[in-house]
């Protein structure tokens, strides 16, 4: 790495030292930033932008930690009462209609954090990117009263939408010919373990024998340039259909994160919410490290095989969540992270946000969970990116 990328770096993240991580184990992953690979300029995290204020001024009475910081409660979803609900996913579609669609998930806030279990998926709606999104209910409250967890959303195809649940329900699908609905079960997601056994983390070796029935979690799926499906799930292992959005998913190998130079092999069984596109000439994914609380940012020319390592993705502890008056939010945990593309480059990312540590939000304690929307630069990155090697 040039001495010019890894000053920008360090000048740019200002990430604490790993040797103030409380965990030896967390410590030893704790590479900094400066350290990790950077194939073009800069990292994943240099290209997101400061966000505009929907809702001024900012809050500082609203609900949750004073450390996150002044906030704009006009920005993403949540119930600013903080009297009903947790809000977790968001994903973002933007309809023929201008409009912006969020598909996302809630439970009531008085069980805490911990009920995430009995989420329910929902549609919020927005006439602007950023906000302020309204919940417009369940998607399918007539289907095991709208259970959904790990709420994603595309674009098939052949022009329908679809929705598609995980962790809570094994990858069932939901289509409809409107962005708006209704929402109607297609089925469930089949994977083809002929050639590769499917495992739940990334810590885990898939084993000879008969392979266990497929169990979808964290899955993010998308449609390929070439008329195929392609999912990556909590293990990190990428299956690819050629057969339409419920396969069947054949899957293509042991996860891509073991061994990857560059990626923090301490606590892979910790590696989860993968998110997967295409932009700019390259297959993308961003992993979180949860017990860490840093995500990374992986690379492929085919999607399939040759990921590379492109820098730090985000977290918490850096500043990149900025207003464009320069004040700055640090949320506790940012999770599910996903992207909203137009015209073929990323403009914003969403983040499945909470104040506190998850065991710490117990509900009606002032604490909660809610999805934000951040500006980022796809188009600036593609360009970088288009002819590295």
């Amino acid at each position: 790495m040039t001495r010019r990328v890894m000053t920008a770096l360090l000048t740019f993240v200002a990430l604490p030292l790993a040797a103030s991580v409380s965990s030896i184990s967390t410590a030893q992953n704790k590479i900094a930033a400066a350290d990790l690979p950077v194939l073009g300029p800069k990292p994943f995290i240099a290209y997101f932008e400061p966000t505009p204020i929907v809702r001024a001024p900012l809050s500082t009475t609203v609900w949750g930690a004073a450390t996150v910081g002044p906030r704009d409660t006009g920005n993403g979803l949540e119930d600013v009462t903080m009297k009903r609900w947790n809000y977790w996913d968001g994903q973002i579609l933007k309809g023929a209609d201008g409009k912006y669609r969020m598909f996302a998930s809630r439970w009531p806030q008085a069980t805490g954090h911990a009920a995430w279990v009995t989420s329910l998926a929902v549609q919020a709606t927005s006439d602007k990117l950023y906000g302020p999104y309204t919940d417009r209910g369940l998607m399918w409250p007539k289907d095991m009263g709208g259970k959904g967890h790990n709420v994603t959303a595309l674009r098939m195809h052949d022009g329908r939408y679809a929705v598609v649940i995980s962790e809570t329900r094994n990858g069932d699908v939901y289509t409809a010919a409107s962005i708006d609905g209704p929402w109607t079960k297609l089925g469930d997601i089949v994977v083809d373990q002929s050639a590769f056994t499917s495992v739940f983390q990334p810590a885990e070796i898939a084993q000879p024998g008969p392979p266990k029935p497929w169990r979808g979690s964290n899955v993010s799926i998308m449609a390929r340039p070439d008329g195929g499906y392609e999912i990556i799930q909590r293990s990190g292992q990428i299956l690819i259909s050629k057969a339409g959005i419920l396969g069947p998913y054949k899957v293509m190998g042991e996860t891509i994160y073991r061994d990857l130079p560059g990626l923090p092999q301490l606590g892979l069984d910790t590696y989860e919410d993968p998110v997967i596109w295409h932009s700019g000439g390259w297959y993308h994914v961003i992993v979180n490290h949860w017990r860490d609380r840093r995500a990374f940012h992986l690379i492929s020319r085919n999607g399939i095989t040759g990921w590379k390592v492109q820098g730090l993705a985000y977290e918490p502890g850096a500043d990149f969540i900025r207003y464009t008056n320069g004040v700055k939010n640090h949320w506790n945990k940012l999770e599910r992270a996903g992207v909203i593309i137009e015209n073929g480059h990323v403009i914003a990312i969403s983040f499945s946000v909470i104040d506190v540590p998850k065991d710490d939000q117990k509900g009606n304690d002032g604490h909660g969970s809610k999805v934000i929307v951040v500006p980022f630069d796809g188009a600036a990155m593609d360009r970088d990116l288009k002819n590295v090697e």
